[in-house]
């Protein structure tokens, strides 16, 4: 059920975005003339609309990708419901294992699924919302002339949501972040013929690297000090590392800091880019140049939530830094 639950906004995203090439829709213009016995009245629809903005233009190819990736979030977020339940009469850890992933050296990282009581919860909500806004986006974007493409950037960015509540290291907690980031670069500057759309979208990119500059160093961290980016393994290496002397000072930037604290701060400075947190706040009200759905999915539960779920998934990180704070 997890594996659909996650790939299913995949399989509809690849789908309509299949729909959604010039190749396929040359196809079915094609079709129409052969069926119109020669008639090439329909031959401007290939040229038709292009460089148009949200007013203007219309979507004359077959409107099933848009219902097709629609349905299966629908079904994705009953599924997420359903998960959800199970965990409030019992709560449980599961680990469900996709493939294997980076091995190299002391390195490892598989894709594993990491179904927790934090998991259900993001399931649920980032399931929702987007069900709820590709819901929407049925009518508000019923005539623009790039439908599929808009549908299939949706759910990718679902995808790359879920992939990142689902992480069970931070390796790949990485490459669904970085795919929120990149989702989000193409939904806002979604009408790339406005100048502004444009600037917003490289705006919301770059800010947002500047703090996954810093989550990076995080990651980095954590493997040199831990030697694994399992979350496991850092938790209990967190653990030891606070109720002992060993190793307690790193050298940071010629300074000889706190080990835990530093990783915590370099972690939280990757939450405060994808959150919009102050410094790096100046990216989410251009972020409004996109069409409705999208500003509704990056503003609501979505992508600023995510650094608040980084926080809460290393918790304990935070925790066991504090606490050797106190104890200093």
């Amino acid at each position: 059920m997890y594996q659909l639950i996650v790939f299913l906004p995949l399989i509809g995203a690849l789908i309509a975005g299949l729909a959604g090439t010039k190749a396929f829709r040359q196809m079915g213009t094609d079709a129409e003339i052969y069926g119109a016995h020669g008639h090439d009245s329909h031959s401007g629809g290939r040229e038709h609309g292009h460089g148009h903005d949200d007013d203007h233009g219309h979507y004359d190819g077959p409107p099933w990708p848009m219902y097709l990736t629609t349905a299966l979030l629908c079904v994705s977020a009953i599924l997420s419901w359903i998960a959800f339940f199970g965990f409030l009469h019992e709560g449980h850890n599961e680990k469900v294992e996709i493939l294997r992933w980076v091995n190299s050296g002391a390195f490892s990282a598989n894709w594993v699924l990491r179904i927790d009581t934090l998991t259900a919860v993001m399931l649920v909500v980032v399931n929702t919302i987007s069900a709820l806004v590709h819901v929407y986006s049925l009518g508000y974007m019923s005539h623009d002339e790039h439908q599929p493409r808009f549908f299939a950037y949706l759910s990718l960015f679902t995808f790359a949501m879920l992939m990142l509540v689902t992480s069970d290291n931070l390796l790949q907690l990485f490459f669904g972040w970085e795919g929120v980031g990149l989702m989000s670069y193409l939904l806002i500057g979604f009408w790339y013929t406005r100048d502004s759309a444009n600037a917003a979208a490289i705006k919301a990119f770059v800010v947002n690297r500047v703090g996954d500059f810093g989550f990076a160093l995080g990651i980095f961290g954590c493997f040199w000090v831990f030697n694994s980016v399992e979350f496991d393994a850092i938790f209990e290496g967190a653990r030891t590392m606070a109720a002992s002397a060993e190793g307690r000072t790193m050298m940071f930037l010629s300074w000889e800091v706190d080990t835990l604290t530093v990783l915590c701060l370099l972690l939280f400075m990757g939450a405060m880019g994808k959150s919009a947190q102050f410094l790096l706040h100046t990216w989410l009200p251009d972020a409004m140049e996109g069409p409705t759905p999208v500003s509704a999915l990056i503003h609501a539960a979505t992508m600023v939530t995510a650094g608040v779920f980084l926080v809460a998934r290393m918790s304990p990180l935070y925790e066991f830094a504090l606490m050797r704070r106190l104890w200093l």
